[in-house]
């Protein structure tokens, strides 16, 4: 049997990571699960600061939120910033730069007292260095692991937002009003240099290759990435299996039309997220109930992520887009009519809507 130029060079069939009773493909997700858990959900964590910053220094609602929007400018602005690091340095270096910058915009925090002051820290500096730890850094690499189980193993990934929420943000809520919004940026800052950073700088890889393995734990030296190739699930299986370069890319519509739809949604997404616990007092939940909801979408998010991975496995991604993007449909739908029906009933709905669908 021959192999290919790539998997000779890269295969290492005296390497120990070859002896393990598991893939460790495995150990990457679980460090990705945690980075996730942690890192995404720092940003969204606004959320929860916004109203106390609100109250302490009674600037403009619009003005003060802007700093959200900033951090969503920031982040689109290091997007290909990312992929040229991660190319260079991997997830060792890249994930844990991220982490330090998101803990340095949270202690300058601390000292605000202008609203640009808030825009560049909670704005640039956390907004910017989340995406490092978010779905656009992992997506870089973790679908190197995986093939025949990508969308399952990414999906578990992915709903690590969802269960760092759960816990993360009724704790942050108390936190908050026991200490305060500054101690609690402090704390944040604390759990991502302790929590993040060392897992990803031990363990985190970049490609199953750098420690002669082959995706979904095959043998390297056998490894065909051809038999691995599903085209039964796939709208257009000559599309998806095109060498895409960024310049043939981006003169073709899909690629802008992908660029839209994905700018179009998260900006949506995070958008309301920034007003929601607020918009919820404001219509008559309780504040404890308005933190645990968004708790509650990254909870039911993350059992929706690992089914719609999981999905996506069997029917293409491309469904389960459209899966999704009726989710945020619905949720903004049912957001709207608690306007008029505040009740517990459309609440369980949009978060049902919100995470496990969206």
């Amino acid at each position: 049997m021959t192999t290919t130029p790539s998997s000779a060079s890269r295969t290492h069939p005296s390497s120990p990571f070859t002896h393990l009773p598991f893939f460790y493909g495995w150990v990457v997700v679980g460090v990705a699960f945690v980075t996730m858990a942690i890192g995404v959900n720092t940003r969204t964590a606004f959320s929860l600061l916004f109203p106390p910053i609100l109250a302490e220094f009674g600037w403009d609602r619009g003005q003060t939120a802007g700093a959200f929007s900033v951090g969503f400018i920031a982040a689109i602005c290091s997007a290909p910033l990312i992929g040229v690091l991660m190319d260079r340095f991997g997830p060792r270096l890249v994930i844990p730069f991220g982490a330090i910058l998101v803990s340095t915009g949270l202690v300058l925090a601390t000292y605000v007292s202008q609203p640009w002051h808030l825009h560049l820290t909670l704005g640039v500096l956390v907004g910017g260095g989340t995406i490092f730890m978010s779905y656009v850094g992992h997506s870089l690499f973790l679908p190197y692991w995986f093939v025949r189980k990508r969308g399952l193993a990414i999906g578990i990934a992915f709903s690590g937002v969802g269960a760092g929420s759960i816990i993360l943000f009724p704790w942050l809520q108390s936190y908050i009003l026991r200490v305060g919004w500054r101690q609690a940026c402090w704390a944040l800052a604390v759990i991502l240099l302790v929590i993040v950073i060392p897992p990803n700088l031990l363990l985190q890889r970049r490609r199953p290759e750098d420690l002669g393995l082959a995706p979904d734990g095959d043998l390297a030296s056998g490894w065909n990435p051809s038999a691995h190739t599903r085209g039964d699930n796939v709208v257009d299986p000559v599309w998806a299996a095109t060498d895409w370069t960024l310049a043939l890319a981006v003169r073709t519509s899909r690629f802008w039309w992908l660029f839209l739809s994905y700018f179009v949604s998260l900006y949506a997404w995070y958008a309301v997220q920034v007003h929601q616990t607020k918009y919820l007092g404001d219509i008559g939940f309780a504040p404890g109930l308005a933190a645990y909801a968004l708790g509650l979408v990254g909870l039911t998010g993350s059992v929706g992520q690992i089914i719609l991975g999981h999905l996506s496995d069997r029917i293409g991604r491309e469904w389960v887009w459209t899966i999704s993007a009726l989710g945020f449909a619905l949720c903004y739908a049912l957001l709207l009519a608690m306007q008029w029906h505040p009740t517990p009933l459309l609440l369980y709905a949009m978060i049902a809507a919100q995470g496990v669908l969206g």
